[in-house]
């Protein structure tokens, strides 16, 4: 995949068909918090009060369509050094780098914009073993498996926690 062909911009009520797309599909959702979309209100009601106001939302573009999304969301107070971050892509593009090309270009993004980060970090469910390689490829570290830890989908699951600090290198 030419990376030149991949961007990061705000999410728009336009796209909503696309974002349905990925977001209505249980493979993209199987391992996101939330349950997957099943209508044009649902995903614009969620476009509309969660990823527009959110802190820090992406969607991941192909030739400027929509394809997938990344968020980071910074803590506060005390914690405000490190913030969280999830993406997922449509699954038509699995496989092609897509992620990782993302991954890669929010992390200075996010860095330069957020001055008092220093540590991104997310949690992967152990199961899901293509997020894990997007991680590593790009530089996270993991840093332990918690046990019984993140609630989703109706059960507790066991997750991997990973991060990466302001000053580790983008691989």
């Amino acid at each position: 995949m030419d990376s030149s062909r991949i961007s990061l911009r705000p999410i728009k009520l336009s796209d909503v068909n696309d974002f349905l797309e990925c977001a209505g599909d249980d493979r993209v959702t199987r391992h996101v918090r939330w349950n997957t979309m099943t209508s044009t209100e649902e995903a614009l009601t969620y476009i509309e009060k969660f990823a527009i106001p959110h802190p820090w939302y992406r969607t991941i573009c192909l030739d400027g369509r929509l394809i997938g999304f990344i968020s980071v969301k910074p803590e506060s107070g005390d914690n405000k050094c490190r913030a969280h971050v999830s993406y997922a892509v449509a699954a038509a593009y699995w496989g092609q780098g897509i992620a990782t090309m993302a991954l890669r270009m929010t992390i200075p993004l996010v860095f330069k914009e957020f001055h008092d980060l220093v540590r991104l970090e997310t949690l992967v469910e152990v199961e899901n073993i293509a997020s894990q390689r997007v991680l590593e490829k790009v530089g996270f570290l993991k840093e332990g498996l918690l046990r019984k830890y993140g609630f989703s989908k109706g059960e507790i699951k066991d997750v991997f926690m990973y991060s990466f600090l302001s000053t580790d290198k983008i691989m």
